[in-house]
């Protein structure tokens, strides 16, 4: 790429956004939250790069965002784009020094990123034969401990049947070879991580819409092996049929979720915590975000949370970061978090295009 385009690419105007109301956010004891960026539209997805470049997908912006703090300030003081006119590009996942970004139908990869970021390379093609569909079409992406690259396919609808082609979660090589089928009946999973140390999966999920406020709930699922079955579109919430495609179906066939998050709260972006800044009743813990509600009587979700585990079992569901809903108005949606090597916390916000830092002081 020609240097002056690149940095017409990396100055692009930002557009307007509202600015974050960090004061109305709530938090335990000792937390502090602060903004990282505010300059990332529609900010999802976190990765992090090897030298410290913390990368951002988009859904609607279109754009993949390359954030510095150079200063080592805890604040971006740099906010580039590294990639745009890209189709939802909701996942982004680095390995060995290349940022891969998922497009719906395609995955594609910027090689040796962070050796580039004021002259990023073009896009290369990946792999491009993923559905079309758009409806959960998006694609959280990441790398697991056996160096493939995971990609789920969300089902196309509210609620359908679409055999094996759809509401799964796939896995190929870092070359685009060798795609392969690793979990069925997941609806739409825009969040998974590994727990550290093990090959076990943990994923959210989101359940499905019009059958009332308070069914079916979000999944916290784990997974062991590979072609485990999660319910849908058949069981919801892993003890309750769907009035349609439940008939002549068993919930005990199929696996359980670790703990029901709630009725459409939209779980997205998780991780486990596994660092040193946090109390140390957060070690191990898995982080939430949670999006929130679209079509709830009364709004649901709308923070972030902390999943306190006991083995696999989960001890307890509580709030990390609360109040980016005000009387039943949203003026943030949290999409991801990340744990960052000081051991502090990132978070996106894609309605406030923002990335937030929590951090944690004893007093």
């Amino acid at each position: 790429m020609r240097p002056l385009l690149a940095l017409a690419l990396g100055l692009l105007a930002f557009p307007a956004l509202a600015e974050p109301q960090l004061d109305k956010l709530t938090l335990p004891k000792g937390f502090h939250i602060a903004v990282y960026s505010d300059r990332t539209p529609n900010a999802r997805e976190i990765a992090l790069g090897a030298k410290g470049t913390v990368f951002v997908g988009s859904n609607d912006a279109g754009k993949v965002y390359a954030l510095t703090d150079s200063t080592g300030s805890g604040k971006a003081d740099k906010v580039r784009v590294i990639a745009t006119g890209l189709q939802l590009p909701v996942g982004v996942a680095f390995k060995n020094g290349d940022l891969y970004v998922s497009a719906v139908s395609k995955i594609v990869v910027l090689r040796d990123i962070e050796n580039h970021l004021d002259d990023p390379p073009k896009p290369e093609v990946v792999y491009d034969k993923f559905p079309t569909d758009t409806a959960h079409g998006w694609k959280f992406i990441a790398f697991g401990p056996d160096g493939k690259l995971y990609v789920p396919i969300g089902a196309p609808c509210n609620i359908c049947d679409k055999g094996k082609d759809y509401a799964k979660l796939t896995r190929l090589n870092q070359d685009g070879t060798g795609l392969e089928d690793v979990a069925y009946g997941i609806r739409n999973t825009v969040g998974f991580t590994w727990r550290p140390g093990s090959n076990d999966l943990w994923f959210t999920d989101n359940g499905r819409d019009l059958l009332g406020d308070d069914l079916p709930s979000d999944e916290l699922n784990r997974a062991t092996r590979v072609g485990e079955h999660f319910g849908y579109p058949y069981c919801h919430q892993g003890d309750t049929l769907d009035p349609e495609f439940g008939k002549g179906k068993n919930c005990k066939d199929y696996t359980a979720p670790v703990l029901k998050l709630g009725a459409h709260v939209a779980s997205l972006g998780l991780r486990f915590y596994e660092g040193k800044q946090f109390p140390a009743s957060y070690k191990g813990a898995l982080i939430v975000a949670e999006h929130g509600s679209w079509n709830r009587t009364k709004k649901s979700g709308y923070r972030v949370m902390t999943v306190r585990l006991n083995g696999n079992k989960v001890v307890s569901y509580e709030p990390l970061i609360e109040g980016f809903m005000q009387d039943e108005k949203a003026w943030g949606r949290p999409a991801d978090v990340q744990p960052l090597p000081d051991g502090s916390l990132l978070v996106s916000d894609d309605e406030a295009g923002a990335v937030y830092r929590v951090t944690y002081q004893a007093k």
